[in-house]
């Protein structure tokens, strides 16, 4: 399905990367490792060659399946060609309640991040990672589903606590990526005022310099095009959009039925982002634009976001290797002014109902 030719640079780095990745938070508890490696294997041989995997994963978080996906990927991985794939991986960091990893984890500083590379490397079976993420920001910013900034949330206003600086975090680094256990850094989940600051601290004083984005971006959450998108432009960041069917949302299962099998009713209270009052309105009214042309909600809503100018990659995860060709496929299709100008007007009318 995709070339090398149809691979994309990582902002101003060497690595290029499909146009879509394989997301694996379901590996180790919605799926086996026998269909895990169904589905990497379909995926590698499709031209995909990038995985995106993560210290926590798989999702929902447990103590029971936490770094089950690692070792998955690592089991698979070992029978492949290293050189040829794009591993990106992400430490955890505080500020939620996973007390089983690394005893916390209780910040970003530089012996929780060395601990969580070393051991992501031993587990996935490599000696290095391609992409390293810090999965959400350490200090106090809005975070799933969470959609305002609230200074009294301040570590040291309320928890008389102070959060591990940007440039300490970027310290860090410093090691892992002169040792070549990192090739290149990133952020998840990452607002654009510390997207600069990232920037800003790293050129002032030679630390590692990021060089992508991995946020959440669907029809229901285009919350990076209010500011991120003129920053990816103009300092050379890629961006990874997660999420792109809004956990499912956007295939429309929840609202033909909503006793639907799915992440939604199977783990219920995880994914608050997606439980607002605004949400089905907006999947309604993109259910009737697919209906209209013809298409189904998936196909325009994954070709909405593959086709978007700033995005490097889509990370589309599945449980079914059937969902994952079907999902896959939508990259064939384009979607036509008069479709897109209607998607415009659903934004405007219902915008970011998901952020």
């Amino acid at each position: 399905m995709f070339e090398k030719k149809d691979y994309k640079k990582v902002g101003y780095t060497e690595l290029k990367v499909s146009p879509i990745t394989l997301g694996t938070m379901t590996f180790g508890d919605q799926n086996s490792q026998k269909e895990a490696f169904e589905q990497l294997d379909y995926a590698l041989d499709q031209g995909i060659n990038s995985f995106d995997v993560a210290e926590m994963y798989p999702v929902p978080p447990k103590p029971e399946t936490c770094n089950a996906t690692e070792l998955i990927i690592g089991n698979w991985i070992k029978k492949k060609k290293r050189d040829e794939l794009i591993i990106s991986t992400k430490i955890a960091g505080p500020r939620r309640s996973i007390d089983w990893i690394r005893g916390g984890p209780k910040s970003l500083d530089e012996k929780n991040i060395n601990e969580a590379v070393n051991n992501s490397l031993k587990r996935m079976k490599t000696d290095y990672v391609d992409l390293l993420y810090f999965h959400w920001p350490e200090r106090n910013v809005p975070m799933f589903g969470q959609y305002k900034f609230e200074p009294k949330d301040e570590y040291n206003n309320s928890k008389k606590i102070q959060w591990i600086s940007i440039e300490e975090q970027l310290e860090s680094l410093i090691k892992l990526v002169n040792d070549g256990k990192v090739r290149y850094i990133a952020l998840s989940n990452e607002h654009p005022w510390g997207v600069m600051e990232f920037i800003r601290i790293a050129k002032e004083k030679k630390l590692p310099l990021i060089c992508s984005i991995q946020n959440s971006f669907s029809l229901i959450n285009r919350i990076v095009e209010l500011g991120l998108t003129e920053i990816l432009y103009r300092e050379n960041l890629g961006f990874f959009a997660y999420s792109p069917l809004g956990f499912g949302h956007l295939t429309g299962k929840y609202i033909q039925d909503p006793e639907s099998s799915g992440r939604v009713n199977l783990f219920p209270g995880y994914a608050k982002r997606y439980s607002k009052p605004g949400v089905n309105l907006a999947v309604a009214d993109y259910f009737h634009i697919a209906k209209e042309f013809n298409l189904s909600l998936t196909q325009i809503a994954l070709s909405f976001v593959y086709r978007q100018w700033f995005v490097t990659s889509t990370i589309i995860g599945a449980t079914s290797i059937n969902q994952l060709k079907e999902n896959m496929s939508a990259y064939k299709i384009i979607l036509q002014d008069d479709i897109l100008e209607k998607i415009d007007c659903v934004h405007l009318k219902r915008m970011n109902p998901a952020p």
